[in-house]
């Protein structure tokens, strides 16, 4: 099976827990064995469970690649966007990803669906089902089709020619009111979960007669002047041939506060305390300090160095516009190497907290407006500053004056300090080198 995982998001719904660079799918909720997990590390861990020879691609866009080789891995497939031009030239990018880098054929069957459904490991059997479906070549596109629960208001509906577990697609209809929901489904409509299947050709063809280009590099090269336009507007209001699957199962969009506290198992994550009074009260904390909660109500609190969040659940639906208005640098980011947390920020200094994973390096890179000084916190490994290697351990301190090309490798996990000196400290103030042997 050829699975395309869409990941992408600005991630404001769920501040503060989400940001630019870090969107919900990233945030580790979901209570295993040894810890958490994120949703696109269960999305990914399901689709293995059920099928092990499954092929994985995730498009997304340049500043969720670290994030996502840190959670699954380096040997997970990407398809990075250069920039963010909606779900066509995201799937078409993938598409002849998948084609020209990965040599799949023009009839194999391709899975396209959300990064972040939170479902059981039934909905990824229905997904093989689906990709045998497009495989057949029954029809160009095929889709799956959610059994509604309740009247929505924020997915769109797909009309079915018949009540059958498979049936030709009669019509679509945008987000409705809830009366207007209503009607739909006594009509025997679907919710539309953003899943479909075809043939790899087909897309393939679709994506070189409105955009012209030769191969997936030409067309990354091609890709910022690209329209912004979603695939249903470019391909599924054109088609004709198109077939809807039911699904039936556990299915639910994590896209709000309200219903990610859902599907918690219990009510806190990180330090916090809520007293017997509190009722349907959920807190998620990122910090090192403890939060009280006392006699709440339908309140999500969630607290992280971007900020903190206290809301009654229903109202955390409108949080977007709000969060629009905060402007302030990043302060945490996952990256493939590990994770930082800025701590302090002055004027002509800046403190950020550096968790290497074991075995991982940074890149050997320079700045030119900037001293940067480590101090190491907790766990060992070796630096290395203009070709010179020196081994670190807790209590050692390395310093690097502007220019000067460094990184430093983890041993074992590597926590250390750094302190960033200088006027003009940007994160555009960075030059990469290939990594020395030493």
């Amino acid at each position: 099976m050829n699975i395309i995982l869409l990941s992408g998001g600005s991630g404001k719904r769920l501040w503060p827990l989400s940001n630019d660079i870090r969107s919900k799918q990233f945030i580790k909720i979901f209570k295993t064995a040894d810890g958490y997990e994120s949703m696109v590390q269960r999305v990914y861990r399901q689709i293995t469970e059920v099928d092990k020879d499954a092929s994985v691609t995730i498009a997304t866009s340049k500043t969720q690649v670290s994030a996502i080789h840190n959670q699954l891995g380096d040997s997970v497939g990407v398809c990075v966007e250069p920039c963010r031009r909606d779900t066509f030239p995201a799937i078409a990018l993938a598409t002849a990803y998948l084609h020209d880098v990965k040599g799949v054929g023009p009839d194999e069957p391709v899975v396209v669906c959300p990064v972040d459904p939170y479902v059981n490991n039934d909905y990824f059997e229905a997904l093989k089902q689906l990709s045998d479906l497009a495989e057949k070549g029954g029809a160009n596109l095929s889709l799956m089709g959610i059994e509604p629960t309740y009247p929505s208001e924020k997915y769109g509906y797909i009309i079915p020619e018949s009540a059958g577990s498979v049936s030709p697609v009669r019509t679509f209809k945008e987000k409705p009111d809830a009366k207007t929901a209503e009607q739909y489904i006594a009509q025997g409509a679907l919710w539309n979960g953003g899943v479909f299947a075809y043939r790899l050709g087909y897309v393939l063809d679709r994506a070189h007669e409105l955009i012209d280009f030769t191969d997936h590099q030409d067309l990354f090269n091609k890709y910022e002047t690209l329209n912004k336009i979603s695939f249903d507007y470019a391909v599924v209001e054109h088609e004709s041939k198109i077939q809807v699957m039911r699904f039936a199962g556990q299915w639910k969009d994590m896209g709000t506060w309200n219903t990610l506290t859902e599907a918690m198992e219990e009510p806190k994550i990180g330090k916090a305390i809520l007293n017997d009074a509190c009722e349907n009260v959920h807190v998620l904390n990122e910090l090192d300090v403890p939060v009280l909660c006392m006699g709440l109500k339908d309140v999500v609190v969630s607290a992280s160095p971007e900020g903190i969040l206290v809301s009654d659940k229903e109202q955390s639906s409108y949080i977007k516009p709000f969060v629009d208005k905060i402007d302030q640098q990043i302060m945490f980011a996952e990256k493939s190497w590990g994770s930082f947390r800025v701590l302090d920020v002055e004027d002509e200094s800046l403190t950020i907290k550096i968790t290497l994973n074991p075995g991982h390096r940074m890149n050997y890179h320079s700045h030119a407006r900037r001293d940067e000084v480590w101090t190491v916190i907790s766990g060992r490994g070796y630096a290395i500053v203009d070709g010179v290697k020196t081994t670190v351990q807790a209590g050692d301190v390395v310093k690097m004056p502007a220019g000067s090309r460094h990184t430093i490798v983890a041993d074992t996990e590597l926590k250390v300090m750094e302190v960033q000196l200088g006027r003009d400290i940007s994160v555009h103030d960075k030059e990469k080198f290939p990594f020395p042997e030493v």
